[in-house]
């Protein structure tokens, strides 16, 4: 117990629950869910379990010192302060982040350049040697936050975001953020046990997170690096036994996970991009235009999409969005379906009442998450307007 301490996993607008609940069940303790982010208490071998296995988390920061500031000399003051020789050599490399909420500080690349400064002086003044910036693979990671007149300094133990799991090597227009694929999937309730569809499939990034939540395997083990295995105390013989462990927890999966898509290129890159991932024995993807396709079999469906908007394509918004609706209706009974968009006024074109809303951000646009639910039979037009 004595070798616990607080950690701070990131995470996108609207996905603090569903990260709450992973950091629970993955055993974190002292768990609480903040604005983007839920903090909790773990040790060195969970800080690389959170890493490995999170499938909504963007960052896992490990907050090391925290301090009230009024004014940049005491910013820099109280970095310098810091016992930096814990975590870095003075021949080693380092990369700051700035965070910034506060009438105080305004401009976070000042303020990173200033608590470089601080970190580097103090090196210097010690043992006249100083580390250097290394922005791509430093040995660590400095993460400044400031709010108001607080500061919190933390050290990235996640390095890149752990969106980029290391599967897609092709990419689509505007491809869908794999911690996003992922929190959609699980807001929509999606457990594995039905066949899933995504109709719009683009690179294939829904469809490999789908089958990584169906066999519960870790989201993360395709990725190269992460920032801790640079870190003073890195320990590759428990984080062996951490990945081994997860690895043992991965259980069968016994439906369908289709993917269409219209644009044969998209085929090909999502096809390249599962198989990078290892997944191709649950994914089957083709060629076909959604709107001229029906449901295949009488076995429940469970749909989770993301069609294109204005930003990406140039089509016919309205049109669009009543193709989506005629298809679900007329060709696909037993389905539930769930799709994501920014484009706020199409969905009234979609003729079908959606039974479920959920604000979230792409990216930085606002959004919603729709549920549509087609009935088999004559309960088919029960959501129609």
């Amino acid at each position: 117990m004595e070798n616990n301490f607080k950690m701070v996993a990131k995470t996108l607008f609207g996905f603090e629950e569903l990260l709450e609940r992973e950091l629970i069940q993955l055993g974190a303790q002292d768990v609480k869910s903040g604005v983007r982010n839920v903090s909790f208490v773990g040790d060195k071998g969970f800080m690389y379990k959170a890493n490995l296995a999170l499938r909504t988390a963007v960052k896992v920061l490990k907050p090391i010192h925290s301090f009230r500031v009024s004014s940049e000399k005491d910013l820099y003051d109280k970095i310098y302060a810091m016992q930096w020789e814990d975590y870095l050599k003075p021949n080693g490399t380092l990369a700051i982040d700035a965070t910034i909420h506060s009438e105080l500080f305004t401009h976070s690349l000042y303020i990173a350049q200033k608590s470089k400064d601080a970190i580097v002086d103090r090196f210097r003044d010690q043992s006249g040697e100083r580390p250097n910036v290394d922005l791509k693979f430093p040995d660590i990671k400095v993460n400044v936050h400031i709010d108001r007149k607080q500061c919190t300094i933390s050290l990235d133990s996640s390095g890149d975001s752990l969106h980029k799991r290391g599967y897609k090597t092709a990419t689509n227009i505007a491809p869908i953020n794999e911690v996003l694929a992922a929190g959609l999937i699980m807001l929509s309730g999606w457990d594995g046990q039905t066949d899933f569809m995504d109709p719009m499939c683009g690179s294939g990034t829904m469809l490999a997170e789908a089958a990584m939540i169906a066999c519960n395997i870790p989201p993360n083990l395709m990725r190269k690096e992460f920032a801790f295995e640079r870190w003073q105390d890195w320990d590759v013989e428990l984080f062996e036994k951490i990945e081994d462990s997860l690895l043992t927890k991965t259980r069968d999966f016994h439906h369908k996970i289709i993917g269409y898509d219209k644009a044969p290129s998209a085929v090909t890159k999502a096809k390249e991009n599962i198989k990078n991932a290892q997944l191709e024995d649950f994914i089957e993807i083709k060629h076909e235009d959604f709107f001229k396709t029906q449901k295949a079999g009488d076995e429940k469906l469970h749909m989770v999409f993301n069609p294109p908007y204005g930003e990406r394509l140039d089509i016919d918004m309205e049109q669009f969005y009543k193709d989506i609706g005629d298809t679900l209706k007329q060709g696909y009974p037993g389905t539930d379906a769930w799709f994501i968009t920014s484009n706020l006024d199409a969905l009234k074109f979609v003729g079908l009442r959606p039974s479920r809303k959920i604000q979230l951000f792409n990216a930085k646009l606002e959004s919603r998450l729709v549920k549509y639910v087609m009935y088999e039979g004559s309960k088919k037009g029960k959501y129609m307007k």
